[in-house]
């Protein structure tokens, strides 16, 4: 069953990315070049057919969903903050976990649950050495924690049997710890089944930049994520930033010359190995961002779920550089997208002044 409803997702979605391709060479929208009969089959449960297929001729709407991909990629939240006595700086943050249908590809709809109303949850991003104060309040029906990657005592690891625990429906609870080490560290609720939870939507990114600092960049936030939509135990879709084709049909513009630093992080449940590829280009890849030197010159890196790392690069020609996983299922599933690189500058919100 999971074998069949992949080969629908992928006859449905596979057509779609090369329509976007072809559109964008060409010059006109997605949409414009699909018409309004390009999508009959797809993932199992979905709005207003009785033919689980994907509604005709359309977007996902993401203002619907709250969120939207390209938003995500330069959105850091950085907290509330005070400073403690002896100087130190406190940043505050308030998650919480609640219940929220999100539309994952056009007219296919995901109970999700989410952090703050999204997926993936708010990039917190610290300096490496503050004190964090997290606020968990569970608005949903479901019992939830959050656990974070990195240095802290147990009493504050959001797992069963420690500390708070599970926090009931209607709770609340603070996670308090300091930034520890620098790097880019996931996390997500740690309740069992462990899988569910996760593969549902609560995860995000903690960012904690080293004291020094880092040369200045376009910095970019990409969570490797993908959806079981008939809850079979295997994913149907795969995307960055929760919505499949998304960086096709609005490609990540960015200036030429300059460094981009992509934040990578790989949450993906159901399947053992993700990856990143791109084309026409190489990067310095920084496994878990805890060092300040790079590990290797490559254009392909593989990641299990939970690893994470940065890479940077930088664009000499102008034009449309395909970036998208390297497991061929997966970019015909969703997990495929450009770099428009071009001479004006990118700023936040994806908005973008200048051209090719």
């Amino acid at each position: 069953m999971a074998d069949i409803s992949r080969r629908l997702a992928i006859a449905a979605l596979a057509p779609m990315a090369g329509t976007v391709v072809a559109a964008h060479l060409a010059g006109k929208s997605a949409a414009q070049a699909a018409g309004p009969d390009h999508y009959h089959h797809g993932p199992a449960h979905t709005a207003g057919s009785a033919h689980a297929g994907f509604r005709s001729g359309t977007n996902v709407d993401n203002a619907a969903n709250g969120f939207h991909p390209t938003t995500l990629l330069r959105d850091f939240d950085r907290g509330k903050t005070s400073r403690l006595p002896g100087g130190r700086t406190l940043r505050e943050w308030t998650l919480a976990a609640g219940e929220k249908n999100i539309e994952v590809a056009p007219g296919v709809t995901f109970p999700a649950w989410t952090y703050n109303g999204r997926v993936p949850g708010p990039t917190l991003r610290a300096t490496e050495g503050d004190r964090l104060r997290i606020t968990l309040v569970n608005d949903s029906s479901h019992p939830h924690t959050i656990h974070f990657h990195g240095v802290h005592a147990p009493e504050v690891d959001g797992v069963p049997g420690l500390g708070p625990g599970l926090i009931q429906p209607g709770g609340r609870t603070v996670y308090e710890f300091d930034a520890l080490p620098f790097g880019l560290h996931p996390y997500h609720c740690h309740v069992s089944p462990l899988a569910a939870h996760i593969a549902k939507g609560l995860y995000g990114a903690l960012l904690i930049d080293p004291k020094a600092g880092r040369p200045a960049a376009d910095e970019l936030v990409m969570v490797m994520n993908g959806f079981d939509t008939n809850f079979d135990r295997a994913n149907e879709l795969y995307a960055v930033n929760s919505i499949p084709f998304a960086y096709m049909a609005e490609p990540v513009r960015v200036k030429l010359g300059e460094l981009i630093r992509v934040y990578l992080v790989n949450i993906l449940e159901y399947d053992l190995i993700n990856s990143f590829h791109v084309h026409g280009n190489f990067f310095d890849w920084y496994p878990t961002g805890t060092s300040l030197r790079p590990s290797e010159h490559t254009d392909t890196v593989m990641l299990c779920q939970g690893q994470r790392g940065i890479l940077e690069l930088r664009f000499g020609s102008r034009g449309r550089y395909m970036f998208h996983a390297h497991q061929s299922e997966f970019a015909e599933l969703g997990w495929m997208g450009f770099f428009d690189v071009g001479s004006g500058a990118a700023t936040q919100g994806g908005s973008y002044e200048g051209g090719l």
